[in-house]
């Protein structure tokens, strides 16, 4: 299957992008059929200099059956070259993993659990008034005395 795509040149950090035609089985930088133009991130989007497509090549190559990639499909759709593909927007992408809601579940129900005894404690003895016991005086806590100091 035929492909247009993205190739990476450029040094560490400073990537420059080929819009190529290759076929899916080829490795990203590796072979590829024909060279159909150029992205360069680093240059800002209001300059022209950014992208560059030959739109006939790309016209034909979309004729034989070429799919572009997500990327190289916005390019083309803001060139009109072909649609505009819709946003890609996975909502469940953004949510925790598995292990990570269970964590915040058992961290949240200590919580739920202690609000709910402080709630429930005022009216449970409201409810059931236990049988009244004689109140014993409170004994004085013991003070212990100093030893006295031995002369010598």
């Amino acid at each position: 299957m035929l492909r247009i795509r993205l190739a990476r040149g450029g040094t560490k950090k400073r990537p420059v992008y080929r819009v190529v035609i290759a076929d899916s089985r080829y490795p990203r930088d590796g072979k590829f059929i024909e060279k159909v133009g150029y992205f360069n991130p680093l240059i800002p989007k209001s300059k022209p200099e950014r992208i560059s497509l030959d739109s006939e090549r790309i016209k034909h190559w979309l004729k034989i059956g070429a799919q572009p990639t997500f990327r190289v499909a916005r390019f083309l759709g803001e060139a009109k070259l072909a649609p505009v593909p819709e946003k890609r927007n996975n909502p469940q992408k953004a949510l925790p993993r598995k292990k990570t809601q269970e964590r915040l579940k058992a961290q949240q129900a200590p919580e739920q659990k202690t609000e709910a005894k402080v709630e429930a404690a005022p009216a449970a003895p409201a409810a059931e008034t236990p049988k009244e016991q004689p109140k014993q005086p409170a004994k004085a806590p013991e003070v212990a005395k100093p030893a006295e100091e031995k002369k010598a």
